[in-house]
């Protein structure tokens, strides 16, 4: 059993409400020893942080504002959510970026936000966690800003192309690869890509309870992703990287430790 850690759990999201305890219990059972929970409102990261705390060295968590709700970052939020970017078990500020396929915010509204929360990733010193759905170029154009000062940074749930995967490792971003890369319909330009990225960037996420594999065979009822599912997204980055997933595993925990400052577990 490989040692893994979830870099993008959504696990205060309200699927989760009557067995969290469980859904714990199996990830570490199969080996899911760590999980980082993703914030993506100035409410959710609150809850984010909260669960964190109450399970200290197993989860930690993120602080940002998805660009679903950019329109929601006003000065007070800003102010509140820079307050818990500073706690220790936030590693990173985020989940923040652009998303241009739903555009549940306003463009103009999605960068504002953007921009204001890498700005605070530089105040506190901690990685971003990224979010980018057809919105390239804008959101390698606002990075490139910005990246020299905020110490690392990954593109979480990439789906993109090799020359798009290209782009964000040029500028020292972290790969995040979910169960999209296990979809037969949707992650060919994934599985492609993922033949030339380094071991030295890739990391491992589930983003449950979205994005349960296509593949999985056994699938659970209401078909709800959850972290003890991470091994079978290991088994098919690892076939796409022509690695063996033990090369694989071991990478991505390390750099999941550096980029977040985990101690070695």
């Amino acid at each position: 059993m490989h040692k893994l850690i979830d870099i993008g759990a959504n696990l205060t999201h309200n699927a989760f409400d009557k067995d969290r305890d469980e859904v714990l219990q199996r990830a570490i059972a199969a080996g899911v020893s760590r999980q980082i929970v993703t914030g993506t409102t100035l409410e959710a990261s609150s809850d984010a942080l909260a669960l964190a705390n109450l399970h200290h060295g197993t989860l930690y968590a993120t602080a940002g504002v998805h660009p679903h709700h950019a329109e929601e970052l006003d000065d007070d939020s800003l102010k509140a959510l820079g307050k818990l970017a500073t706690q220790p078990q936030i590693v990173a500020v985020g989940e923040c970026g652009l998303d241009y396929f739903r555009n549940y915010s306003p463009r103009e509204a999605q960068l504002v936000a953007f921009e204001k929360q890498l700005k605070l990733a530089i105040e506190v010193q901690k990685p971003v966690f990224l979010h980018q759905r057809d919105a390239h170029d804008d959101f390698i154009a606002v990075l490139a800003n910005a990246l020299d000062e905020i110490p690392g940074g990954v593109a979480h749930c990439f789906t993109g192309t090799r020359d798009e995967m290209r782009a964000c490792l040029d500028l020292g971003l972290y790969i995040g690869i979910t169960g999209w890369i296990c979809d037969e319909r949707r992650g060919h330009d994934l599985r492609e890509a993922a033949q030339y990225l380094p071991l030295d960037r890739i990391l491992l996420e589930t983003d449950a309870p979205y994005l349960l594999p296509r593949d999985l065979q056994a699938k659970p009822d209401g078909r709800r992703n959850e972290p003890s599912v991470l091994p079978h997204i290991l088994e098919s980055v690892a076939r796409c990287m022509g690695q063996t997933p033990k090369s694989v595993a071991d990478a991505a925990t390390r750099n999941t430790e550096a980029l977040f400052r985990l101690s070695a577990n």
